[in-house]
C-alpha cells in the first residue's frame, strides 16, 4: 500500500529526510550565529554601545555666564546686562518655514517695521529640532508683535540672550571699549580652551583688558531627548559663574564734566590724582557708541565709523602722539639747572628772534620778552630763552631728562592699545633718515617741536610727577576686582615707575614758574587763574605744518586740517596738589585760548561740587 502511494506521489521518503535534515542544520547555524553575535554585542561590546545609546538619547546643552558688571569709584553702574531677544525658527515644527517667514515679515509692514534677517539656508547639515536663527535683539515692538500672533506663527520661538547695556554711551566708550563675537585669530592663539566660537569677547577698552575676569565660567544642562531630537526634560544642571565685577577709579560725575566741557571739538581731556596717579576722567572726542555693537554692528554703521576722517574709535589720550609744543620746555628748564648750565637768575635778550647760521627762528611774541630770566621764559613761553638753553643742553642730554620725565616710553595704564611717542636721538635720525643730526633741529626740540611725541597721558604724568614732588606714577584706572555677592578679589595699588632726575630745589623752582604761568599778569594760561590762586599750568601750541609768519595770515584762511594744535597742563593746589588735568585741541589754534578754558571748567567743577560731595 505504501509503495503504491509512493509511485502515486512520486517522492522519496528518504530525500524528503535528508532535505528536511538539511533545513534544520542551516537553520540550526544561523541560529548560533544570530546567538553568537548578540553575545558579542551584548557583552563584549555591551558598554561601547550602552554609551552610545545614552549619548543619543541625552545632549548637553552649554548655558552662558552673564559679563561682570563695572562700576564707578562711587558705585555708579557704568555697564550692566539687559535682555535681548532673539527670533528663531524650527523647521520641523513649522508648516512651511517660507511662509511662515513671510507672515512675519507682513506683521512687521502693518507697522511699517523692516524684517532685518536673511533668508534661511537650504541643505545646510542640522541637528533636528535646532532653531535658526531669523533676527536678533529685536525692538520691543518687533517682539509684542511675534508674541501676539504665535498662533499663527508656528515653529517661531523668541530667545532671550543677555547684551551689554552701556549706561553712559559715548561718553565712557573709550576707557569701557565694547564686545563682540570672538575672532577665529583669538580662537586659534587661545591656549586656556576657555573660549569658543560664537562667544562674546571684548574689542577694547576695559573689556578687553580684563575680559577673562569679566567673561565668567559658563554653565552646562544635561537634556532628555527623544528619536527625533526634540527635548523632553532637563536631568542635571551646572549654572554658570558670572564674571567678575570690575570698580574704576573713574568719577563719572566728572567725566561728564570732562566731555560737556569738550563739546563741538576734536581732541582729549585727561584727569589724574597725582599723589597716586589714579585717572579720574579719561574723555575723547569724537566717540563711538558702543551699544552699537552689542550684537553686531550693521555694515552701515561700521563704515561710517572707519571712514569718519576725525577717527572716532581713537583713544587720542593714549595713542595720540602729538608734538608737545611749550608743554615740553618745563623738561628743557629741568635739564639745563640739574646739569648746571644755568641758574635761575641767568638771563637773556629776547627781541623776537634767534639766529643760527643763516636761519631765523622766531618768538611768539613779535616785539620780544626783553631781557628775561628762567621764571618770566617759563611764565610767558619765551621762545628765545630757550632755543638758547636748548642749544646748551644738546640733544643728547635732552634725550636723558625726557626719558627721565616718562616720555619716549607707554606709561603702563590698565588699558590696551597704548603708543610709546618718539624721543629723537643722533641715532635714530641716522637709522630713519641716513642723515646726521643738525643744530638747528636742537633748537626746534627745544621749544617742543621737531621729531619728538608724546601722548597726553605721557605728558600729564610728567606734570604729575612735578606736582607730587618726583615720583612717576603707574596711571591706573582699574581699582579693584569684585565677585559677583561684592567679595574683593584683587586690588590694584599704585605703582611707582622711577623718580624723576630733578632736585627738590629745581622741582620748587618749576613749579613756581608755573604757577605764574596762571596768575601772573603776563602768563600765557591766566585764562585759568582763580580767586584762590591754586593752580599751576603750561600752554603749548603744536605747529602742524610750518606757515608764514605775519598778519596777513589769518586763522579763518588757514585750513582747519594745517591750523595748530592747542595743548594745555595743569594741576592744582599749589602744595599738596591733587588733581592734575591734561587738554588737547586738535587744530584748536593757541592753548592759552582753546585748551586752558576747558582745563578751567573742570578745576572749578572739582572744587566746588565734586570735592564737596565728597567731604560731605
Amino acid at each position: 500500500m505504501a509503495g503504491r502511494q509512493d509511485r502515486l506521489t512520486g517522492h522519496n521518503p528518504v530525500d524528503l529526510r535528508n532535505r528536511l535534515r538539511f533545513f534544520l542544520w542551516v537553520i540550526s547555524i544561523a541560529l548560533s550565529i544570530l546567538m553568537v553575535r548578540m553575545w558579542y554585542l551584548q557583552v563584549i561590546r555591551g558598554d561601547v554601545f550602552r554609551q552610545r545609546s545614552e549619548n543619543n538619547r541625552i545632549c548637553l546643552r552649554e548655558v552662558k555666564p552673564l559679563r561682570g558688571r563695572i562700576y564707578d569709584i562711587r558705585g555708579n553702574i557704568l555697564v550692566d546686562n539687559q535682555a535681548s531677544f532673539d527670533v528663531s525658527i524650527i523647521p520641523e515644527d513649522a508648516e512651511d518655514v517660507d511662509s511662515v517667514v513671510g507672515r512675519i515679515k507682513g506683521l512687521y509692514a502693518q507697522k511699517l517695521l523692516e524684517f532685518s534677517g536673511g533668508d534661511v539656508v537650504r541643505g545646510k547639515v542640522r541637528r533636528p529640532f535646532v532653531p535658526i536663527k531669523l533676527e536678533r535683539n529685536i525692538s520691543r515692538e518687533k517682539l509684542s508683535i511675534v508674541e501676539t500672533n504665535s498662533l499663527d506663527l508656528p515653529g517661531v520661538v523668541v530667545d532671550v540672550m543677555p547684551v551689554r547695556k552701556y549706561i553712559f554711551g559715548d561718553i565712557m566708550a573709550h576707557i569701557l571699549g565694547y564686545v563682540g563675537e570672538i575672532s577665529s585669530d583669538k580662537l586659534e592663539s587661545d591656549t586656556s580652551g576657555g573660549y569658543k566660537s560664537g562667544d562674546m569677547v571684548g574689542k577694547q577698552g576695559i573689556e578687553k583688558y580684563l575680559d577673562r575676569y569679566i567673561k565668567g565660567q559658563r554653565g552646562g544642562e544635561q537634556v532628555e531627548v527623544n528619536v527625533a531630537g526634540r527635548e523632553l526634560r532637563v536631568m542635571e544642571k551646572v549654572d554658570p559663574v558670572p564674571g567678575c565685577n570690575v570698580v574704576l577709579t573713574i568719577d563719572s560725575y566728572l567725566q561728564n564734566i570732562a566731555w560737556d566741557a569738550l563739546e563741538g571739538k576734536a581732541g582729549s581731556v585727561i584727569v589724574i590724582n597725582p599723589r597716586d596717579g589714579s585717572v579720574m576722567a579719561m574723555v575723547n572726542r569724537p566717540a563711538f557708541n558702543p551699544n552699537l555693537f552689542n550684537r553686531g554692528i550693521s555694515q552701515n554703521n561700521w563704515r561710517k565709523l572707519l571712514n569718519n576722517p576725525l577717527h572716532p574709535m581713537r583713544n587720542r589720550a593714549i595713542s595720540g602722539q602729538y608734538i608737545p609744543a611749550s608743554t615740553y620746555k618745563l623738561i628743557v628748564a629741568a635739564a639745563a639747572l640739574e646739569e648746571g648750565l644755568i641758574t635761575p637768575e641767568a638771563s637773556f635778550f629776547c627781541d623776537g628772534s634767534y639766529k643760527l647760521g643763516n636761519r631765523t627762528f622766531r618768538c611768539w611774541k613779535k616785539g620780544g620778552h626783553g631781557e628775561i630770566s628762567l621764571h618770566r621764559a617759563i611764565a610767558e613761553s619765551c621762545d628765545v630763552y630757550f632755543y638758547n638753553i636748548g642749544k646748551m643742553v644738546g640733544v643728547a642730554k635732552l634725550a636723558k631728562y625726557s626719558l627721565g620725565f616718562g616720555l619716549g616710553a607707554k606709561t603702563g595704564i590698565n588699558l590696551p592699545g597704548e603708543k610709546s611717542g618718539l624721543v629723537p636721538t643722533k641715532r635714530w635720525k641716522l637709522n630713519r633718515f641716513k642723515e646726521p643730526w643738525q643744530l638747528g633741529e636742537t633748537t626746534c626740540l627745544a621749544i617742543g617741536q621737531g621729531f619728538i611725541l608724546a601722548t597726553p597721558l605721557q605728558l600729564l604724568n610728567a606734570y604729575c610727577a612735578l606736582a607730587n614732588g618726583g615720583t612717576l606714577y603707574v596711571p591706573r584706572i582699574v581699582k579693584r576686582l569684585e565677585t559677583a555677592d561684592g567679595r574683593i578679589l584683587e586690588e590694584f595699588n599704585s605703582e611707582i615707575i622711577s623718580h624723576i632726575p630733578v632736585s627738590e630745589k629745581n622741582i620748587e623752582i618749576l613749579k613756581r614758574a608755573l604757577w605764574g604761568a596762571v596768575n601772573e599778569v603776563n602768563g600765557t594760561g591766566r585764562a585759568l587763574k582763580r580767586k584762590e590762586e591754586d593752580v599751576c599750568g603750561k600752554t603749548g601750541t603744536a605747529q602742524v605744518v610750518g606757515l608764514p609768519q605775519g598778519d596777513n595770515v589769518r586763522k579763518e584762511k588757514i585750513p582747519y586740517k594745517l591750523r595748530d594744535h592747542a595743548l594745555f597742563v595743569c594741576f592744582a593746589p599749589y602744595k599738596n596738589s591733587e588733581i592734575a588735568v591734561a587738554v588737547v585741541v586738535e587744530h584748536g589754534g593757541h592753548g592759552g585760548s582753546a585748551a586752558a578754558p576747558i582745563a578751567r571748567k573742570i578745576i572749578d567743577s572739582y572744587f566746588n561740587n565734586i570735592k564737596m560731595r565728597s567731604e560731605k
